[in-house]
């Protein structure tokens, strides 16, 4: 290179490291996009009905708190499984008793439906059932057992209208869907340090199932776990525990939200990892499952949603545009690993 040719390179190098940069930038702030762009075409799915949903999150709501040993539970729990014999899921029950964190005995029962039961390849999809005894983050009434809208009904009516809507318009047959209502999920201790139970003694009906299938050797191809799905401008960034373990699945469900245009609750930013009824499904079943749970980014003070714990997770707090935006983007997962199946 002669000595002009170096002058100019050396003048121009500014601009030349400025353009490296960001197109180095632009490369990887677009790598989502890109994916996206190279996913396949969307396939025709069925709408998924909010309102519907809605009204699956008010039954159980109606029957009141849904903690374990009471009526309101045993009635919510032969509402859920007549409900899904209604659509023509076949249902298992699993009964169980165990201890909880503060020595109480509980009765009770996973409910697991399954949608065309003799397909080889099933996706897993679930939410806790049961309501929390205690408000214990309620400034006011902490012994008072919580209505839980959100934090359980709400993945449990979006996976009913999943569960209608499969009944009405099937995907192919070559794909079968399993869900799966875990109990007990919520009488844990908020304080990790009163208890040495495994998670704090939460998830302790999806402890019992990871460790007793209610089918020998079940597997799925892949879950989605569903928490705290219903409330207004709820925000389900990646939770770190999926990120983790199923960081395939994250992508997928992530993506294809936004292409359906759910990019305001489906952030693509990394999340927290919580405690939830998703970790022994990974370590002790084995199936890779992720977890839709509404959080906040960097509010140590405030992880979930404001009535979390308290007496206030009510209906009042429930947006069907929320219960929409994720009931439609598992529709869309669940139609387009279909469309990949062979008949």
């Amino acid at each position: 290179m002669s000595l002009l040719s170096k002058s100019l390179f050396f003048k121009r190098l500014p601009i030349l490291l400025f353009i490296v940069c960001i197109y180095g930038c632009k490369t990887k702030d677009s790598s989502e996009q890109t994916a996206e762009q190279s996913a396949p075409a969307l396939v025709k799915s069925p709408a998924f009905n909010a309102d519907s949903a809605f009204q699956f999150v008010q039954k159980q709501v109606d029957f009141g708190p849904r903690v374990p040993n009471s009526a309101p539970h045993k009635a919510c729990g032969d509402y859920l499984i007549a409900t899904l014999k209604k659509y023509g899921w076949q249902v298992t029950e699993q009964p169980f008793t165990d201890t909880t964190y503060d020595g109480k005995i509980l009765h009770a029962r996973n409910i697991i439906g399954s949608f065309n039961p003799t397909a080889a390849k099933r996706i897993l999809l679930a939410s806790h059932w049961d309501s929390r005894p205690f408000s214990d983050q309620d400034s006011v009434v902490k012994n008072k057992p919580v209505l839980a809208a959100n934090d359980g009904a709400s993945g449990v009516g979006i996976l009913l209208e999943v569960a209608r809507t499969l009944s009405v318009e099937p995907a192919k047959p070559g794909i079968g869907v399993d869900i799966i209502f875990f109990d007990a999920e919520d009488w844990g201790s908020s304080e990790s340090e009163n208890t040495t139970m495994e998670y704090s003694g939460f998830c302790l009906g999806s402890q019992y199932w990871a460790a007793n299938k209610h089918i020998p050797n079940y597997s799925a191809y892949f879950g989605v776990l569903l928490d705290m799905t219903g409330a207004e401008g709820a925000t389900f960034f990646k939770e770190n525990y999926s990120v983790q373990m199923a960081e395939d699945v994250v992508r997928q469900v992530w993506t294809t939200a936004s292409r359906l245009g759910y990019n305001n609750f489906f952030i693509n930013e990394p999340g927290p990892g919580i405690t939830d009824d998703h970790l022994p499904v990974n370590k002790v079943a084995h199936i890779p499952m992720i977890d839709i749970i509404h959080t906040r980014q960097n509010n140590p003070s405030k992880t979930f949603f404001d009535q979390w714990h308290t007496a206030h997770d009510t209906m009042e707090n429930i947006d069907p545009k929320t219960l929409k935006a994720v009931g439609q983007t598992l529709i869309q997962v669940v139609y387009q690993e279909a469309a990949d199946q062979p008949l």
